[in-house]
This record gives structure tokens, sequence and C-alpha cells, in this order.
């Protein structure tokens, strides 16, 4: 049969083709029409030449980009799939082909190409793999060791803890399965949430892919073929979050310029050559940057070179040192695009179990069901084994004992009453990582679903969207008692009432953000921290881990409870905290500040009116502002699912905007109403229910 393009009522794609790979050049194709500029965007990062359109604002990732060797990553990795699994290369080949087919009409009806004064250029087979590494390079979240570094260079060892908790630049999920012995029809229910940078257009695309080996709707990465993170094959479905595993390592390096090149010191005691090369970045508008791109035998360097950042800046006066990255798939050419197919053949948990034996990047919590009664809850990815201190901060290169020695056996673990919950915090991936999320929404999820014998997937969207915060209490009970002006006695009795729930109409829940913020600038500028409030001089890309304020946000709740205050008064701070919020209180209610903050790369001519929403970072229903910097959220739920192993046309899903990249698109935002309340769209099953479009 032709290559088919049908359409639902929201403008999600559902396809149908005569093979596999016919059906991956038809997901090219109408991905490129869908989503051309997001597609550039991508594969530009991946090569580390967006500055030559977006200017001199994309210059720090790209000089990254091109020192930690994204491109090349990704050419390894397809050379080394042609060998181990050309099945799958050949894939991807359809994929590119029908990206590459679908790209010029894509980009007559996106006004940023014309904007930006920017034409398509031409995907090659492994420019997906290179799209997959540059979305998830910083996943992980390495460029926290710097600020372990930093933390333990000014405060001691003991104070890295203080900081402990999902910072900045981290990504998250909620995740839960019911099996089917605590549903209404007897058939497991999986539903959650993936956290991540809300972006315009979407991070996630909906699809369904249908050939006659397999009929597949999930979430697809645009730029990468198939469904990798959450699918359901209608008898089988799957779901992962983040496991927060430490699989990256940053090394110090002394580098020295020889007349051949560049040399590393390696922990035999010997100075070894390392690669050497130049490479020209171009900038709109600005003179072209040379990057100078060198790799030892650990990894890229990524940060300094031969003469250092003016001396190390943890110890000025030793030798310069530059730092590299060592991660998975450089080392092993393996991206994990091999289980890709098998997960859309899957038929039973045991195929879904296999598929993700090959997974590699980044390392996930898997849950799977099936319509035997199979359920699955495992990690899945490659961690390293090597030392402790690989895993807590920077290690000397130039010394033994921090070499890799193989890999992590992935843990595995069983649901608890018939459930299992994964919200990134320590659970079966605690052995393989060093900061977890809180507790609190592992906790309530756990709670709510223990609330009642019987679930359905009509019931899931409660629990998506609950908003209660947990980790107010440990602000709440540092409220002062006496001595306060009338005011701060009315703020504080009112907080003391509220019902700790950060609805986006509640001007209680206003209150105590703008109390949280006050308390969080007041700590970030005592002089206990005052050595941390200036960053080292490392390149801007790795500047998110390293702001003080941030980072006093997001641990504040291990900050107002360490039995150790580093000669912070904390009474006096929430103190005058709760003065100066009583003296200017905000005006309105939490959805007032607390609004969606969608990523993009050019700003539209006519700026959206962005909605108000409920939640908070460690609501079930995160969405992520900086506490003390702005309640703006630009992270949350990048999509909302609900599989139903009952039956799959009763599944639900929704993205945050909608199923179109265009602007002006009846389906570019048709979604987001449905995303603010809570609700769902329904998952279409019947063809004759859909909208033919086109014949390939």
């Amino acid at each position: 049969m032709a290559t088919e393009i049908y359409r639902d009522a929201w403008g999600i794609p559902h396809l149908r083709a005569d093979s596999a790979a016919g059906l991956a050049h038809a997901q090219g194709l109408v991905t490129a029409r869908d989503r051309a500029w997001q597609l550039e965007i991508e594969r530009h990062r991946a090569q580390g030449t967006s500055a030559s359109f977006l200017g001199e604002s994309a210059l720090p990732w790209d000089r990254f980009a091109r020192r930690a060797g994204l491109d090349d990553t990704a050419r390894r990795c397809f050379t080394a799939l042609e060998r181990r699994d050309p099945e799958t290369a050949d894939w991807l080949r359809a994929y590119v082909e029908g990206v590459n087919g679908g790209l010029a009409a894509g980009a007559d009806a996106a006004p940023e190409f014309a904007r930006a004064h920017l034409t398509p250029g031409t995907w090659h087979p492994w420019t997906p793999l290179g799209v997959w590494l540059a979305t998830h390079i910083l996943f992980a979240g390495f460029p926290a060791k710097l600020w372990r570094e930093q933390v333990a260079a000014h405060l001691g060892a003991d104070a890295i803890g203080l900081f402990a908790t999902d910072g900045p630049g981290t990504s998250g999920s909620n995740g839960w399965l019911v099996s089917g012995e605590r549903t209404v029809t007897g058939r497991a229910v999986i539903a959650g949430d993936p956290h991540r940078w809300i972006e315009d257009p979407g991070v996630y695309q909906q699809i369904r892919l249908s050939c006659p080996e397999f009929d597949v709707v999930g979430l697809a990465v645009p730029g990468v073929p198939g469904i990798a993170h959450f699918g359901h094959t209608g008898t089988v479905a799957w779901a992962i979050t983040n496991a927060m595993a430490d699989y990256q390592d940053l090394y110090r390096e002394r580098l020295r310029r020889t007349g051949a090149g560049v040399e590393a010191l390696g922990p035999d005691g010997v100075w070894h050559r390392a690669a050497r090369h130049t490479e020209v970045v171009e900038v709109a508008g600005e003179e072209p940057v040379e990057v100078e791109v060198i790799e030892t035998e650990r990894g890229p360097v990524v940060i300094g070179g031969p003469e250092g950042l003016d001396g190390d800046p943890l110890d000025p006066g030793a030798p310069p040192v530059a730092i590299s990255l060592r991660y998975p798939p450089r080392v092993t050419g393996d991206l994990g695009f091999g289980a890709l197919l098998p997960l859309l053949r899957a038929r039973r948990v045991a195929d879904v179990d296999r598929a993700f034996d090959r997974w590699a990047e980044p390392v996930n919590v898997v849950q799977a069901a099936d319509t035997e009664g199979g359920v699955l809850h495992r990690v899945a990815g490659r961690v390293p084994l090597r030392a402790e201190a690989n895993r807590l901060r920077l290690v000397p290169a130039w010394e033994p004992g921090h070499e890799w020695h193989g890999w992590q056996e992935t843990p595995r673990a069983g649901l608890t009453d018939g459930v299992a919950v994964m919200a990134n915090q320590r659970g079966p991936a605690a052995p393989l990582g060093v900061e977890f999320a809180p507790p609190h929404r592992h906790d309530r999820i756990t709670a709510l679903l223990a609330g009642k014998d019987r679930w359905s997937a009509a019931d899931m969207p409660a629990i998506h969207t609950d908003t209660h915060l947990a980790s107010a209490s440990a602000l709440l009970d540092h409220l002062p008692l006496g001595d306060l002006t009338p005011e701060a006695n009315a703020l504080r009795d009112r907080l003391l009432a509220w019902n700790r729930r950060m609805d986006a109409g509640s001007a209680d829940a206003a209150l105590y953000s703008a109390v949280r913020g006050a308390v969080v600038r007041r700590l970030a500028a005592h002089p206990a921290f005052a050595a941390l409030a200036t960053p080292p001089p490392y390149p801007e890309v790795f500047q998110p881990w390293l702001a003080l304020l941030p980072r006093v946000g997001f641990a504040l709740e291990h900050l107002l409870r360490t039995e150790e205050p580093y000669g912070i008064d904390r009474p006096s701070a929430v103190r005058a905290a709760v003065e100066e919020v009583a003296a200017r209180p905000p005006a309105g209610v939490w959805g007032d500040t607390h609004r969606l903050a969608p990523w993009r790369a050019l700003e539209p001519e006519t700026p959206y009116d962005e909605p108000g929403l409920s939640g908070d970072h460690d609501c079930v229903l995160c969405t992520s502002g900086v506490p003390g910097l702005t309640d703006r959220a630009a992270r949350g739920p990048a999509a909302r699912y609900v599989w139903d192993l009952a039956r799959r046309e009763d599944s639900r899903w929704v993205v945050p905007l909608g199923a179109s990249g265009v602007p002006g698109s009846p389906h570019h935002r048709d979604q987001l109403p449905l995303w603010l309340a809570g609700d769902l769209v329904p998952v279409v099953t019947d063809w004759t229910l859909l909208k033919k479009e086109t014949d390939v």
C-alpha cells in the first residue's frame, strides 16, 4: 500500500506504510512539514552552528558543542551502528530522507526562516543521533560537579549536602504504574508527565506509527525516528523518568604545548599526545570565532586549555588546569538506538525489557505493563564503574585510580500493593546517583493512589494536577512567634492556616511564594556564602549550575533544616522576610506571577499573553520557577499521558501547546487550554474517525 498520512481533530499525525522503513520515511516527512524550524534549530545545535543565524547569544552553546565533540560523536555512533545493526542504520536513513523531502515545504510555512534569513540545510544519517545527544548531554547535570568543587573549596566538603536537591538544569518526571489488581478493568494503567523545559514547538510530538509489523501510539522526540520514551503498542505500554544517575565524569587535566601540538599528563606520570584541531564558528552580525578542540585520553576538554583559566580557580597557585568530560557514547560509540525498533515491535513486557537492555543514554527508570498482566520496573542505561570520587567532584587526570572499569548492573524493582511510583526520588536508581529529587512528589502520588482500592484511566488527571506543596513545611515551621508588627502577625497566621496548595487562583500561595523568595534572597546574601556569590570563570553554558541564588532557592529545605547553620541566624532571616512581605504584600494571586514562559529560539514578533499556572517545583503538578529570582515557569509537564492496557482507545494524552510547530496554525496552541485545565486528548485508534491528508 502507499504510505498514508491521517490527522485527528487535533492535527496529530497517524501514519501507515507497508514497511518499517517506509513508515520512518513518512515520520521524517511529516515532522519536517509540521516542525521544520524546530528540526533545523536542533540540527544546528547538534553541529554547533546555531550562532550562524541566531547571533552571539547562541555562541556559548556552539562553543560547547564543538569542544564536546557532539557532531563527531554522533558520526562515530552511526558508523558503529552500521556495523552492529545495519537494519536500524537503514531505518535511520529512511527517516532522514523523509526529513530532507519535507523541509522545503515546512520552511515555506514557518515564518521564522525568513526572519532569521535561514535556508534549510541537509540532514545526514547521523543527524538524529546528534539531535538526541545534544538534547541529553546535560541531562545528568555533570556541571553540578563544578558547583560541588566550589562549595567544598569555600565551605568545606561537609557543606556539599546543603545544596543537594533537584537543582538548575536537571530534568525530572512523574510516572506511576497501577497493576490490574488495582484497576476497575483488571488491566494495568500507566500514567505520568515528563518535566522538561517547556519549548515552542514542544519537545514531544504525539504520533501514531502503523505498518504490518506494529501499530504504536506515543510521544516522539522531533528529529528522532520511532517512539523512545512513552509508547503503547496495543498489547504493551511503557514510560520512563529520569533516573538521576551519574554517568559523566569531569577530569582536571594538566596540558602543555609542544612543537608538535598538545600533551596531557596521564595517571602513569607520562605526558601523552592529545588530539587537537581548530574549528571556526560563524556568528551572525559578528566576526567568526575560532575554537580550539582538544581531546585527551579521558575525553574532550570542555573548559580551559594548556593556558588554563588564569590558573586553577580553586587553587590560584597551582599550575594551569583544563577540564575534560568523559561521557559513555564518546567512549563506546553507542547511543542506544538499537533499542528503538525492538520497542516498536514489542508485544509483551519481556520484549520491552529486552529492548531496554540495549538502552544507553540518558539513564532512565522504566515502567511497562502488558495485557497479560506482566509488569516491569527497572533502570535502563549505561553507568560506568569507577571510584566514588569520580561521582562526586572533579578528579585529577594525572593520578591513578579514576579510570572506568566496565558498567554498573542496572537495578530492578517491584510493585508495592500493586503500584509503582517514580518521581526522580531515591528509588531503584539510588546506587547509581548522587543527587535526587526530594521525595515529596513520590510520596504525594503514593498517598493519593492509596486513597482508593480501584482506579481507572479517567481518574488519572486528578493526580497529574495535584498542587499540594509538602516542602512548604520547612519554611512554615520557621515562622516566628510574637515580636512582630500587626501586619506581620496577620501574615504569619494566614500562612499557618493556608491549605498548602499552589493553585493559580490562590492569594495565600502568592504570599507564601513572596516570603519564600525573600528568605532565599536573604540567605544568598549572607556573608557565610559570600565566596560562592561570584562564580568561577567557566564557560557561560555552565553558569546556571554555578549561580548562588538558584542554588539557595532549590536547596531551601536543606538550608532551613540542617543541623549546621554555618553561622546563619535562620529565625532572623525568616522574621525579616515576613516583615518585608507584610509591608509590601503581593497584590494578586499566584497565577499573576507564576506564568508560563516557553523557550523559543526566536521570540515571536507579537508576544503571546502566556497564562498563569498552578503548581510549583515540589508539587505533583511540577511547574518550576526559580525561587528568589522569578516565579515565571520555564519548566513543567512537557506532556501528559495515560496508557490504558484494557482498551488503548481509552488512553489519553496532551502537550502544552499543540501538534504543529507553525505559528498561526490552528494546531499550534489548541491543546493549551486542555493542558492548563488538566484535561487530556483522546487517543484515536479507529482509522475511519481520522481525516486522510495525502498519500506519500
